[in-house]
């Protein structure tokens, strides 16, 4: 859980974004950032957020830089974003570097080359990376400092190119997990790349962004994106084949396996790769993550299921979410296909949950 003092952090970084724009005259700003820095003071104070909507203030170094930042955010009219800005280059360099918002390659670096850590002046940097910001937003059509989920879309553009924003926008009308990965896909086999761009790009930026986390569901909800866009394959091929078999399997965990990969979570550790529903059970029980049958879960936790009541783990499944003493999954190989399905919670079908700590 978040300290009382990260708490007070989030709060003060608050006040600091509203003094900002007062001194730059955004009156409508003003008001904008005092609603959220009041309900932010709510929220922080009194509870209703978790480990996953906890805010995490930026360093020292990316504090440091806060007057050049507010600097060039007044110059080029985007002042009550001078916390979006800081989020972003904290997620960017963390404040070090040369070029601490990695905006070498971008459209508004006329001095240096454009290759990643091409500038070699932080303040250009900042000035570049602005501006760059101001286009994605305004590509967006972003509102004001708490339109979340068109700030979600202008900072999948930040990281992927403004092409992403003007795609997602005629393609799905907006930012989702699963188009950002399926852009992602098709940018890199175009380009002959391994991977495309950071796919959870706006969720990285925004756990730096202090008033971000009051208007985002709890619960982790990008594996659940990319289980829903499987729906309806069968067979299970591109998920049993991707994990190393060379024929069919029963490919429950497989499936699963597939869509934490696609979310980065076996590389950092947050799922294990695993084929037997039981390695699953027990690396999750290994790690103290794991909830019995009556447990109520969250969006991303992982189900497993005991169908004969026998002690034996036969199927696994991703909870899609949990409303009115229902449980709803996606599940691979129900029925050799890719299926939703509900269950009353502490059905005795259920064996238990994983709780990955997203």
């Amino acid at each position: 859980m978040s300290t009382n003092l990260d708490k007070i952090k989030a709060i003060i970084a608050g006040t600091k974004a509203l003094i900002s724009a007062l001194i730059a005259g955004g009156w409508i700003a003003v008001m904008i950032i005092l609603i959220v820095v009041l309900l932010g003071c709510a929220v922080s104070l009194f509870g209703g957020g978790s480990d996953s909507t906890s805010y995490t203030p930026v360093s020292a170094e990316v504090k440091a830089y806060t007057p050049l930042i507010q600097k060039y955010a007044k110059q080029y009219g985007i002042p009550e974003y001078v916390e979006l800005i800081k989020a972003v280059m904290m997620q960017e360099s963390g404040g070090r570097g040369l070029d601490p918002m990695q905006a070498a390659e971008g459209s508004f670096n006329k001095k240096y080359p454009h290759e990643p850590n091409g500038i070699k002046d932080p303040e250009y940097s900042i000035e570049c990376g602005v501006q760059e910001l101001k286009a994605a937003l305004v590509s967006a059509e972003v509102e004001n400092p708490i339109d979340m989920e068109r700030i979600k879309l202008a900072l999948q553009g930040y990281n992927f190119g403004n092409g992403y924003i003007s795609w997602a926008k005629t393609n799905y009308g907006g930012y989702s997990y699963a188009n950002a990965v399926e852009f992602s896909a098709m940018q890199a086999q175009r380009l002959g790349w391994e991977k495309y761009g950071d796919t959870q790009y706006p969720a990285h930026v925004l756990r730096y962004y202090p008033y971000g986390r009051a208007f985002t569901s709890g619960g982790n909800q990008a594996i659940v994106e990319v289980a829903l866009t499987q729906l309806g394959n069968e067979g299970g091929q591109p998920y049993w084949s991707w994990y190393g078999f060379e024929g069919r399997v029963e490919w429950c965990a497989c499936f699963v396996s597939w869509c934490a990969d696609q979310c980065g979570y076996l590389e950092s550790g947050i799922i294990p790769k695993f084929s037997l529903c039981s390695d699953g059970v027990n690396w999750f029980k290994g790690k103290g993550q794991w909830q019995d049958k009556n447990y109520e879960p969250k969006a991303g936790d992982l189900i497993f299921f005991d169908w004969g009541s026998d002690g034996s783990i036969d199927h696994v499944g991703i909870v899609e979410k949990c409303e009115n003493g229902t449980v709803y999954t996606v599940e691979g190989n129900s029925g050799d296909a890719c299926k939703q399905q509900s269950y009353p919670v502490g059905s005795g079908s259920i064996y238990g949950y994983g709780c990955p700590a997203y």
